[in-house]
């Protein structure tokens, strides 16, 4: 690891902790000042040794033995009080951090969470700053203690005896050149590519837990989520290549730093080859207590070199998230002369993606319009829609809104707007109030009564015990998929705004809240431009206008009757749609 990379990441974390870095640089004082004063012990170790093999004068161990324990006391205090500075340090760069993330993604394409996947980015935000901390408050005065303890420990092992001391450090700088050499940029990648398999193991667990009642319902196992179990294996099997690729190197490593026994035992028969004295007796007997010390020091700084690259790589991934460039603020101070939406050859390509997820889509809304997309899955529908709330910017054309380029919009008019109806109903832990108030947080409880009434949620209400004011997910308190559906389409009513986009809004809502749920977009979508993406063709047979999909493009449009009549995709899947609906348990084929 270069000189340069290790200034980049102590700086950066110096920019984290603000007014606290001084705290990290006394809290690293204070750890070398404890190496110090823990070392000091064996010299008068030595003295008493000497004192007892010289048969000198007995008294004086009591005072170099106090002399010592006061001393290894006095290091335990100083090291407490450097961790005491780490660790207020290392809180603060957390909260800066974790502040300086969540600042971030709020301001990021609501898009990039799709891309990112809520999981992964769950985890930067936790573990990447977890490990930061950690490292700081841990582990950073342990590389200290590891960097000023082998300087020491040269002194002693030299001081008495240079001969012994030198035969002794054979094996330790075997072992340290061992070391440094697993600690390579090869290994650093090795870091990398494990952070990257929990990444994605985070990912798919989560996706696969949202998927458990089917895999129970079913009887199915893990294997009926493949991508789950391949995330698994592939970390399995980087574990174990892993850990193969370092067995020699490590095993070398930890072979060299305890052989070091071995080699006093050798340096005693060169210190004692011209006969046994006195002296060689102190020296070898100071030098089997002393070297064990040796291992311990080359230990702590393998570890502190694997605890310093799981930083960077938490570091790199927190930039990874910082270096993500948000949506460029509008200013046009141009007034919206309707809500007419006009997309004029737009393309998107989602990143790493080989062909565009949308391809030179050409269309107009009319204000007060209602129109469906549809088409195959993959064709494109929900980025197209996406696209039109500025989910993401487009590579290629533009989107317009009366008139306007949404990207001349600022963020706050553009969501004035637009409301948008998810798949999947996005309900917090908090009361339905709350709930509905997040897309209009000055809204009254009158307010959120009438949307809720609007939302055809009062049956919802009734049978909570607290009303509005129940908190979801408390006390056993749930909601079914539709009525949690529901509530989302209140949330449409209190915001008001005059352009709809409905993404498959009923795709998973049960006969009953389905009637209730389209009985709401009736009412919800009166005088507004409405967008409504479906797979349930028969939802779309009344729009004005259907735009049909297939490979990002948009092949066909026009209203129900005038595409039945073209006979092209719309109708191949309108028919496949009406057999379908049409089929019966135990009818004749």
């Amino acid at each position: 690891m270069g000189k340069t990379e290790k200034y980049d990441h102590m700086k950066l974390i110096r920019e984290y902790a603000g007014g606290y870095k001084n705290l990290i640089t006394l809290g690293r004082c204070l750890a070398a000042v404890s190496a110090v004063m823990t070392l000091i012990p064996y010299y008068e170790l030595w003295k008493i040794i000497r004192i007892a093999v010289n048969g000198e004068n007995l008294d004086d161990i009591k005072i170099y033995a106090w002399s010592a324990v006061a001393l290894i006391v006095g290091a335990l205090l100083v090291y407490i009080l450097a961790l005491f500075c780490t660790h207020i340090a290392a809180f603060r760069v957390q909260a800066n951090m974790r502040s300086g993330l969540m600042h971030r993604i709020i301001t990021l394409p609501l898009g990039v969470f799709d891309e990112d996947g809520t999981g992964k980015i769950r985890r930067i935000v936790n573990d990447s700053t977890a490990a930061t901390e950690t490292f700081i408050a841990h582990n950073l005065p342990d590389k200290t203690v590891a960097a000023v303890t082998p300087v020491g420990l040269l002194v002693l092992v030299f001081a008495f005896n240079w001969k012994i001391g030198l035969i002794c450090m054979i094996p330790a700088v075997i072992g340290f050149a061992c070391m440094m050499s697993m600690m390579t940029k090869g290994m650093q990648e090795k870091m990398k590519e494990y952070q990257d398999a929990l990444e994605n193991m985070s990912s798919e667990a989560t996706e696969y837990v949202r998927g458990v009642p089917v895999v129970k319902t079913f009887g199915q196992t893990v294997h009926s989520f493949k991508r789950f179990k391949d995330c698994i294996d592939g970390f399995g099997k980087w574990a174990t290549d892993y850990t193969l690729t370092l067995r020699f190197p490590m095993a070398f490593f930890m072979t060299c730093i305890n052989a070091i026994f071995a080699f006093i035992v050798i340096s005693a028969f060169v210190v004692t080859k011209n006969g046994v004295d006195n002296v060689a007796i102190l020296n070898i007997m100071y030098y089997i207590i002393i070297t064990p010390l040796v291992t311990i020091a080359l230990t702590k700084i393998a570890y502190s070199g694997e605890a310093e690259m799981t930083l960077i790589d938490a570091l790199k991934r927190v930039d990874k998230i910082m270096e993500i460039e948000p949506l460029t603020e509008g200013r046009s101070d141009r007034k919206i002369a309707d809500h007419r939406i006009e997309l004029k050859n737009v393309s998107y390509r989602y990143k790493d993606a080989n062909r565009d997820a949308v391809n030179d889509v050409t269309l107009s809304i009319k204000p007060g319009e209602h129109v469906a997309l549809v088409g195959p899955s993959g064709s494109g529908k929900t980025t197209l829609a996406e696209l039109m709330a500025r989910f993401f910017d487009v590579t290629k054309g533009e989107i317009l809104i009366g008139g306007v380029n949404v990207k001349d919009l600022s963020s706050k008019t553009l969501m004035d707007l637009v409301s948008f109806v998810f798949q999947d109903s996005r309900l917090i832990k908090k009361s339905i109030l709350e709930n509905v108030r997040m897309a209009k947080p000055d809204a009254s409880e009158a307010e959120v009564l009438e949307a809720l009434r609007k939302a055809q949620c009062m049956d919802i209400i009734e049978k909570l015990p607290d009303g509005i004011h129940t908190v979801l997910g408390e006390k056993g308190t749930y909601l079914s998929g539709g009525e949690q559906q529901r509530i989302t389409i209140a949330r449409a009513f209190v915001k008001d705004a005059p352009i709809l986009i409905l993404d498959e809004a009923t795709a998973f809502a049960d006969p009953d809240n389905e009637t209730k749920v389209q009985a709401a977009f009736e009412e919800l979508s009166k005088n507004k431009t409405l967008i409504m993406i479906a797979h349930r063709l028969s939802t779309v047979i009344n729009a004005d206008r259907i735009f049909v999909m297939d490979g990002g493009k948009c092949i066909e449009s026009g209203n129900h009757e005038e595409l039945m009549r073209k006979g092209g995709l719309y109708k191949q899947m309108f028919d496949e749609y009406t057999r379908s609906i049409e089929w019966k348990v135990g009818a004749l084929q």
